[in-house]
């Protein structure tokens, strides 16, 4: 893909495929029979629709990049060299019947199973047509699968939970997914969900975004052990994989959904991974000094975009293709941003923020009776 020097990772700028990375791509994905199968399995256009969404999550982070740059937003929260572990895991679901529930960080989520790109920037600008309505950024859509995430990291285990029992009481073949970082696992709410998830072997996946840092704390002081043992305690089943390898995370992510749909329990992935940046873009040079500059350098080289591409030419696919789809999809996210500033004008009133959507008597005051799929309907079970 294009390189932005303004906005990339100084990292990425310069981005060359490094051979040794490159083979151990590969060889990742053959040292797991099951997991190969599913990956040769896919179709050239299957492989093409995982780049295409690789490029909008990416591209999603650069656009409110320069956001902040220009003073339309003071700040966003990215994921940038963590966009392998949304998509992959993501696409092994089905948005037409699972349910999750993303972090901020996850955003490549929301365009997958289903909200229209522009609403996903408009979530950042408090406007009323946003899927917030001007509240706070943090987005979902019921109607398309998604529970929107909060500030306490970990909650959404316990919620997902949740979710996941209702899927079981029904007898519905369907999956309640939801992420959490590595210190997020060290929170009471993530234990009490993932616990009670175990005993009561529901239908979820659980993924560990494992970027060795929660908000400024390195893993090694805000914990202790093996996170790749950590669902052992649990006694849920987990799947580890290279989350820079949006492959091998799809195909772990694959075997994990379908053991849960066969009523085999909830399931834990653990992404490996890193985070190019700071807890937000205020905070990146606070971030680069967290850790020594040899650690960027070594997660530069195994950028997830620049990796997959490299696998997709090497399997014949041709750069002028990769190239093509890089321009369409960029248009595409221009586009939508673009629609997003058409409506900056449209800010709520502070009483709507206050009143509107809080339930009185049990009724919820002037919130649009919208469709929800967790209640089972409509979809198909």
């Amino acid at each position: 893909m294009r390189r932005y020097p303004a906005f990339d990772p100084p990292e990425y700028v310069d981005w060359a495929a490094d051979p040794a990375r490159v083979e151990a791509y590969e060889q990742r994905l053959r040292d797991d029979p099951d997991r190969f199968e599913i990956v040769i399995d896919l179709s050239r256009e299957e492989l093409l629709s995982l780049y295409r969404d690789l490029l909008r999550t990416r591209l999603h982070d650069i656009g409110l990049k320069r956001w902040v740059r220009t003073g339309v937003i003071s700040k966003a929260w990215l994921g940038t060299g963590e966009e392998a572990v949304t998509v992959g895991t993501v696409r092994a679901l089905d948005p037409s019947r699972d349910v999750v529930s993303p972090m901020i960080r996850n955003a490549g989520a929301l365009h997958m199973m289903g909200m229209p790109l522009a609403d996903m920037f408009r979530g950042y600008l408090a406007t009323s047509d946003s899927p917030n309505g001007g509240r706070d950024l943090h987005i979902g859509d019921l109607g398309a699968g998604i529970i929107q995430p909060i500030s306490h990291m970990g909650t959404s285990v316990t919620i997902m939970a949740g979710v996941a029992l209702s899927f079981r009481n029904r007898g519905e073949r369907r999956v309640a997914m939801t992420w959490v970082g590595d210190g997020a696992t060290k929170c009471a709410a993530c234990h009490e969900g993932m616990n009670f998830a175990a005993v009561q072997d529901l239908p979820a996946i659980f993924v560990v975004q494992d970027n060795r840092v929660a908000l400024g704390t390195p893993a090694e002081i805000h914990g202790a052990g093996d996170l790749h043992a950590w669902a052992d305690m649990y006694g849920i089943d987990a799947w580890i994989c290279d989350g820079n390898n949006v492959l091998d995370v799809y195909a772990a992510t694959k075997i994990a959904s379908e053991r849960c749909r066969m009523g085999r329990g909830p399931a834990v992935i653990i992404a490996d991974t890193f985070r190019m940046g700071g807890h937000a873009t205020h905070d990146e040079r606070e971030a680069r000094e967290t850790f020594p500059a040899v650690l960027f350098e070594h997660w530069g080289k195994s950028d997830p975009i620049g990796l997959f591409e490299t696998y997709l030419e090497r399997k014949g696919i041709e750069s002028q293709v990769l190239a093509r789809i890089d321009e369409e999809v960029t248009r595409e996210m221009e586009a939508a941003a673009d629609e997003a500033l058409r409506s900056t004008d449209r800010v709520p009133p502070p009483e709507r923020a206050l009143y509107e959507g809080v339930s009185e008597g049990g009724t919820l005051i002037g919130i649009e009776n919208r469709p929800i799929r967790i209640d089972g309907s409509p979809s198909t079970p």
